[in-house]
């Protein structure tokens, strides 16, 4: 979800209201003596030998599909949640493109099951799925729990407390565990408070070893193997030594501590060599060398031809961008490429300072500032080392012309070999034969890494790089972000390579700050 996407569904959901204050129209309460069919209102599950999950808004808007992910378990989907979903069907962003998906989803299940939908119908994993049409106002003197409740939270015209209050009755209901699957931290502390149990969406989370260790694995060779692996290019290692390494898996080739080769694997126990100059350089420009073993394996993958999706993960300085943005640059002028596409999410850290005036291109200047850097820093002139120091007076007169001097890409620009945009505006694109770069990639949602990948056509490669703990986004996290999600998804595959980066390059202070801050 991007920051428009969630604002009103993951945060702050003290705005989220269905336009009325029901209170104001509370129908008449049922009598004590009566005894409501709690089944008719979709609160009792089928069977009480499987576990039943609520679920809010905020999970069905991340993923359309995951209610054929919770296996044998039975799902309630509270009307309420139906009533969101309908006010943002109509919105032209991923919001909406996702409401419209769960809505054709839930359609189509409840078709195919053909009984009340709130008596629940069988699931592809075995469970059941129902609709709890519900409203608390109408039950509160017949539940003594839901009485409590509406003492602690009165103000039902908030959807939050509505879904909270039906995932009560429903545990009311059940005698097997009933939890609350809901991506909203402060509802999750309500649930807790009045003892729901409940639970964050996990099915696209990444373990934590995934997003930890930044290490190469080490594989311990033969020293007459590692010689033979230095002269040939490659190397066939036993299948019980390689079986839990995925294709395109950077490995180090050990035989003592200062007797090692870095390799990748091709799969099937094989690896081969990696192939990276000694530099990659544009034309006119600064040839920018690998400076560490890291850095060595994401550049072989950036010039692999058979490598068409390449994932980073990286702190700040580690070269990251600065290195993706060469190879590219280097691929294009080589004509293995038509172009290249520069992109980054527009997520701001801290306080933005309002609307920016200017064109598109001025207003998304601030935003993509650190792409023209790179760019600037790849394609300057070398100074000549003999130069001597300039006079003041014409160092002045530099810094006066200096935003009348054209940039060395703006030619590049110009000609539509370079792009230079905003993520917001890749929605329904196909970008064949060109080189895309993904800057600050962990912004992503999921569903919006997704929608970047599918964009890629024939002959094109994609370059996904950021640093999962530095994530400005506030509806994922380092576990749960696109970019972590695109490398576990697609991981194995022979399309793919990963590389994490964690020696910085940019400067002592730098990569002190991003070890020990």
């Amino acid at each position: 979800m991007t920051a428009a996407l969630a604002s009103e569904v993951s945060g702050g959901r003290g705005n989220r209201t269905n336009g009325k204050n029901r209170n104001s129209q509370r129908p008449r309460s049922l009598s004590p003596d009566a005894v409501p069919d709690w089944q008719r209102y979709g609160l009792v599950s089928v069977n009480q030998k499987a576990k039943t999950f609520v679920l809010d808004t905020n999970v069905l808007l991340h993923d359309p599909g995951c209610v054929d992910r919770f296996a044998d378990n039975h799902i309630c989907i509270p009307v309420d949640v139906l009533s969101e979903l309908d006010r943002f069907k109509n919105e032209q962003n991923d919001r909406g493109a996702s409401a419209r998906a769960v809505h054709r989803k839930l359609s189509e299940v409840f078709h195919q099951g053909g009984d009340s939908v709130t008596m629940g119908v069988p699931t592809t994993g075995g469970g059941s799925i129902r609709l709890a049409a519900f409203s608390a106002e109408d039950h509160a003197e017949v539940s003594p729990a839901l009485t409590e409740f509406m003492h602690l939270f009165p103000a039902m015209d908030k959807v939050d407390h509505r879904i909270l209050a039906c995932a009560l009755m429903v545990r009311e209901q059940n005698n097997s565990p009933v939890i609350l699957v809901t991506k909203d931290l402060n509802l999750q502390l309500k649930a807790r408070a009045i003892g729901i149990a409940c639970e964050d969406y996990l099915n696209d989370k990444a373990e934590v070893r995934d997003v930890a260790s930044y290490d190469l694995q080490r594989l311990a060779v033969d020293p007459m193997e590692l010689q033979r692996f230095a002269s040939s290019g490659e190397i066939t290692l036993p299948p019980a030594e390689t079986a839990d390494l995925a294709v395109n898996e950077y490995v180090l080739l050990q035989v003592t501590e200062k007797q090692t080769m870095p390799a990748r694997h091709a799969g099937r126990g094989r690896f081969v060599r990696l192939q990276v100059p000694e530099s990659v350089k544009v034309p006119k420009g600064q040839p920018i060398r690998p400076l560490n073993l890291g850095q060595q394996c994401l550049l072989d993958a950036l010039l692999d031809p058979d490598i068409s999706l390449v994932t980073c993960y990286g702190q700040a300085g580690t070269g990251k961008t600065l290195l993706a943005v060469a190879a590219g640059l280097s691929e294009v002028f080589q004509r293995r490429y038509d172009g290249m596409t520069i992109s980054r999410p527009v997520v701001a850290m801290g306080e933005t300072l309002g609307f920016l005036p200017g064109t598109l291109n001025e207003k998304l200047r601030p935003w993509l500032q650190p792409i023209y850097d790179a760019l600037d820093i790849v394609m300057r002139a070398s100074v000549p080392a003999n130069a001597g120091p300039r006079r003041k007076q014409e160092k002045k007169q530099q810094t006066l012309a200096l935003d009348a001097t054209p940039k060395p890409y703006d030619a590049l620009i110009e000609q539509g070999i370079l792009e230079i945009e905003a993520l917001c505006y890749i929605r329904g694109r196909s970008i064949p034969n060109r080189f895309f770069i993904l800057d600050e990639a962990q912004q992503l949602t999921p569903l919006e890494a997704k929608t970047i990948v599918t964009r890629m056509s024939r002959g094109s490669k994609l370059v996904l790089i950021g640093d999962p703990a530095q994530i400005d986004n506030p509806y994922v996290d380092s576990r749960s972000n696109g970019l972590v999600y695109t490398r576990n998804r697609l991981k194995g595959e022979a399309c793919s390579a990963h590389i994490s980066l964690s020696k910085g390059e940019r400067s002592p202070l730098a990569e002190a700050g991003a070890k020990l801050m």
